[in-house]
C-alpha cells in the first residue's frame, strides 16, 4: 500500500508528497496550523480535522503529537500536502488507542500545512 516512490527517512517514516508547496519549512517550536485526515493501514479513517472544519494547531517539532506527525510537518513547506506513512513505533506504540487505533498500528496522514504563524 506503501508506493515504490515514497521517500524513507532513517527513522522509518515514509512520505509522498502530494503538492510541494511555495512557503517556508517551520523551524523548531514554531505554532502551525494543518487539516489532516488519519486512517489505519486498511483505509479506515480515524480522525480527520475537516470533520471539525477547524485546523489543528500545534507547535511543530517540540512533542506535542506522534513522533512521525512532528517529523513529517518539519519538512514540509507551507501550502504542501503530504501522505505521511508512519510505523507504530512513531505513532501510539505498543499499546495504540483503546477503542480507535489497534496496538502495534502502523498509520497513514493525509496532511496538508495550512500555516506557519
Amino acid at each position: 500500500m506503501i508506493p515504490d516512490d515514497a521517500v524513507t527517512l532513517p527513522s522509518g517514516l515514509k512520505y509522498v508528497d502530494v503538492a510541494e508547496g511555495s512557503g517556508d519549512s517551520p523551524e523548531q517550536g514554531q505554532q502551525v496550523a494543518v487539516h489532516y485526515t488519519g486512517k489505519l493501514m486498511n483505509g479506515k479513517k480515524f480522525d480527520s480535522s475537516y470533520d471539525r472544519n477547524t485546523t489543528l494547531d500545534f507547535r511543530a517539532g517540540v512533542g506535542q503529537m506522534i513522533p512521525g506527525f512532528d517529523e513529517g510537518v518539519m519538512t514540509m513547506k507551507e501550502g504542501g500536502q503530504r501522505i505521511l506513512y508512519i510505523p507504530y513505533h512513531l505513532a501510539y506504540g505498543e499499546q495504540g488507542i483503546p477503542g480507535a487505533i489497534p496496538p502495534k498500528s502502523d498509520l497513514i496522514f493525509e496532511v496538508e500545512l495550512v500555516e506557519i504563524k
